[in-house]
């Protein structure tokens, strides 16, 4: 309770271990048929909820209540101001997960605490914003604004399951994954990335032009766009100018990305391994868009899903997941009073987790064996426990240099 990141990363990493290992063990029951397992919940519908929108606000809760009030040159909250929002997030996650096997109600029910906290949060949020008199608020309200999306989709995924449409709630699922959590890892890459460089390579000026940031959000608007095209007119992604476009878009979008990644010093990083982590979780959006272009290309001319959901794991595995290792990991060791430095056993579990993703994509292809889904899945869950066990147990220590916080 000394601050307000120590509670959010701990409930986001039991979270995220739970969520984990429950899809670890639906992908080994599709495979082998070891424990016949019954479903309440749609386990996609499951699976993509938690993923999307349990462990990455957590999180996220542990900057915005960190790095936020510093942003934004506000008093920070008192930690237990947070005990209410975070609780009922980490809690209703869990209801989420045994009500998928147990009983819709029970999952129903997970799912409004889940959101009741989310909203909670992000209205403690939006007070900070309110009291701030610094001119630059921009990343701080496109990360409030990401908020409301969130918060939003989360409460109509509850309404579309009560009316048993699944679809619709997978499409506010993936609504809430471009709308929310990708617009706020834009919004607090576009800030903290070219200072971060810029701290440790002093060659590399800190470079980010507020076109960059409406490029991203722009990017994210755009995909959010495309889920909802194809929600309401199925099949419509095979339509030749809708595809052509989608294409096109996706194709500059992810090269200029990919630009962007060389000109913030991925190269230069590499000799850095925090600040490489970073920079090789940033270059993976720009390959997760020229995935799914690729992926377009080839639905456009064969009429068939080849890739399938690779692009998808490209940005959630890759791009997602990869960032927040890289800065849950320096934060963590910046406030617990250790060097700012990943050591061998983060940098393995690092290069693992982009194997992970490799072979996730390599599942998502037509055709591939159901095995490689499994291994993803295992690698992950191994990946991220390991990881999360590490430094959950830091969380509940007193900082080692004896400084408050």
């Amino acid at each position: 309770m000394a601050a307000p990141h120590r509670l959010g990363f701990f409930l986001a990493m039991l979270v995220l271990m739970a969520a984990s290992a429950w899809w670890l063990l639906v992908q080994e029951d599709r495979i082998h048929g070891w424990f016949g397992l019954g479903y309440a919940v749609s386990p996609t519908l499951t699976h993509a909820t938690v993923m999307v929108l349990g462990f990455m606000p957590l999180f996220f809760s542990g900057f915005l209540f960190t790095a936020g009030p510093r942003w934004l040159n506000v008093p920070p909250y008192a930690t237990r101001l947070l005990v209410g929002p975070l609780g009922l997030q980490a809690v209703g996650w869990m209801f989420w997960l045994a009500g998928a096997h147990l009983a819709g109600p029970l999952a129903l029910l997970g799912l409004a605490l889940a959101c009741a906290g989310l909203g909670w949060m992000y209205l403690l949020f939006w007070r900070l914003l309110g009291a701030s008199r610094v001119n630059d608020r921009v990343h701080a309200t496109a990360v409030g604004i990401g908020g409301i999306v969130g918060t939003l989709c989360l409460a109509g995924t509850g309404l579309a399951m009560l009316q048993g449409q699944d679809q619709l709630a997978l499409a506010l699922v993936r609504t809430a994954l471009w709308g929310f959590i990708v617009v706020t890892y834009v919004a607090v890459a576009h800030r903290m990335i070219p200072f971060f460089t810029s701290g440790v390579l002093p060659l590399i000026e800190v470079w980010r032009p507020f076109w960059v940031l409406w490029l991203m959000l722009g990017a994210a608007a755009f995909e959010v766009l495309t889920i909802w095209v194809d929600f309401a007119a199925p099949g419509a992604s095979a339509w030749p100018f809708w595809a052509v476009a989608v294409i096109l878009v996706e194709l500059a979008a992810g090269g200029v990305l990919l630009w962007l990644a060389m000109v913030w010093g991925l190269v230069q990083s590499l000799k850095i391994r925090l600040l490489a982590m970073l920079h090789v979780g940033f270059a993976w959006l720009g390959v997760a868009l020229l995935w799914s272009a690729a992926s377009q290309t080839l639905w456009l001319a064969t009429g068939r899903p080849v890739l399938g959901l690779g692009a998808l794991h490209a940005l959630s595995i890759g791009f997602l997941g990869s960032i927040m290792v890289a800065m849950v990991t320096r934060v963590s060791c910046g406030h617990s009073g250790r060097p700012l430095v990943a050591d061998n056993l983060v940098w393995v579990l690092f290069w693992l987790l982009q194997v992970a993703a490799g072979v996730r994509m390599a599942a998502a292809v037509q055709g591939a064996p159901q095995a490689l889904t499994g291994l993803a899945a295992l690698m992950w869950t191994a990946v991220v426990s390991v990881w999360a066990v590490r430094y959950a147990r830091w969380y509940g220590r007193p900082r080692t240099d004896g400084k408050p916080g």
